[in-house]
């Protein structure tokens, strides 16, 4: 077995042994511990959630006192009494929610096979994410999104920098060392959103 075939089978028992639905909570746990996104009683935006780890993770981190609004066009594998779901095609509309503290994004494309495509395909999803978080976010809110590496990444990173004062890319140890998978995390959003209940 391949050392990263053994770490991706490191996960998925990790993920069935401590409950949660997909091995991906384990990049939002890392991230959260080194980033410091989550906080009791925040309000959370879940883009692209299905089948429901980030959502998971959040859940727990913003307590009984938080939030979460998943949203994703699949339904997600969780019941949890703070989370949410709306259904929704983002490729097609956004949601109009507003005032919340985090949006998270672990959106993907289906992929086609064709790499040039699906890494364009990504970007876009990605630049649609950020503008979701641009319109939902209350000041000093953070951003957290997957996006392909390759040249796409410095106009989103460029755009990220105009709205958020902290904008780093990171690649988590859960990541397959193989995927072209990379992290966003944008902190402290500039813009002033009057706003403070999530409603549509």
């Amino acid at each position: 077995m391949r050392p990263d075939e053994a770490k991706n089978d490191y996960y998925r028992r990790l993920a069935r042994k401590t409950g949660y639905v997909s091995r991906a909570a384990f990049k939002l746990i890392e991230l959260n511990s080194k980033y410091e996104i989550f906080y009791p009683g925040q309000r959370v935006l879940d883009l692209g959630a299905s089948p429901g780890g980030w959502s998971q993770v959040a859940s727990k981190a913003v307590s009984e006192e938080g939030e979460v609004i998943a949203v994703d066009v699949r339904p997600i594998k969780v019941n949890l009494s703070n989370v949410s779901f709306i259904k929704m095609n983002l490729k097609e509309e956004k949601p109009a929610l507003k005032g919340a503290d985090v949006v998270l994004s672990d959106l993907s494309p289906q992929v086609s096979g064709i790499w040039e495509y699906d890494q364009e395909t990504q970007w876009n999803l990605t630049e649609k994410a950020l503008e979701i978080a641009e319109e939902s976010l209350n000041r000093g809110g953070t951003f957290v999104c997957k996006v392909f590496d390759g040249e796409g990444v410095k106009r989103i990173m460029t755009r990220a920098e105009k709205s958020f004062t902290f904008v780093k890319l990171t690649k988590p140890k859960a990541s397959r060392r193989e995927s072209s998978e990379l992290y966003l995390i944008c902190k402290n959003f500039l813009r002033h959103n009057p706003a403070n209940n999530l409603n549509g």
